[in-house]
């Protein structure tokens, strides 16, 4: 095996300790829909270059996911804030 080989390998700690939490949770569920979601989230994280698309073509849905997206980084910028004792 050469470096190169062994570079491939090297997985970050995070991602190894949400692939894990995945992995638990689904073998803890009870619910199909919830290990489906929970085996679609270990592929992502597993594949950090996957394609993941945001537009469905709808152009009201669009917006609405927009709106979304902009309100969860908001939110997550306030509480990294507030954790770091700044304001927002």
């Amino acid at each position: 095996m050469t470096a190169a080989d062994l570079s491939r390998l090297d997985v970050p700690a995070e991602r190894v300790a949400a692939e894990a939490l995945l992995r638990d949770a689904r073998a803890h569920s009870h619910s199909p829909s919830d290990r489906i979601a929970y085996a679609l989230d270990v592929y992502l994280v597993t594949h950090p270059d996957a394609p993941v698309s945001t537009e469905s073509g709808d152009p009201e849905w669009d917006a609405w996911l927009a709106h979304r997206i902009d309100e969860c980084k908001a939110t997550r910028s306030a509480a990294r804030n507030e954790t770091a004792g700044g304001t927002t």
